[in-house]
């Protein structure tokens, strides 16, 4: 609503979107403007195209670890549960 109120207020600016391409012409085609855009952010972004996602390469910061084990989960669990419980002692004899 405030927004329409100063829109208002300001009266009707008409808005021109023009752009520099890379030779450093303007356009102002909607098609050349997103062109622009595209090969702008992936030049920035250091995006290169992959025409199938097997060929891409994935990088982590984390390392791979391998898969756990159902009965390693179930020990890691009973183990939090155990520590859990003890400091939970501990703290109600404080």
């Amino acid at each position: 609503m405030y927004r329409g109120i100063n829109d208002f207020k300001k009266g009707y600016k008409p808005r021109t979107i023009i752009l520099k391409d890379e030779k450093g012409d303007l356009v102002a085609d909607s098609h050349s403007i997103v062109t622009r855009w595209r090969n702008y952010f992936s030049q920035l972004l250091n995006v290169h195209v992959v025409k199938d996602v097997k060929q891409a390469e994935i990088h982590t910061a984390e390392p791979l670890v391998p898969q756990s084990s159902a009965f390693e989960v179930e020990l890691a669990i009973e183990k939090l549960k155990a520590t859990n419980h003890l400091l939970l002692i501990k703290s109600q004899q404080n």
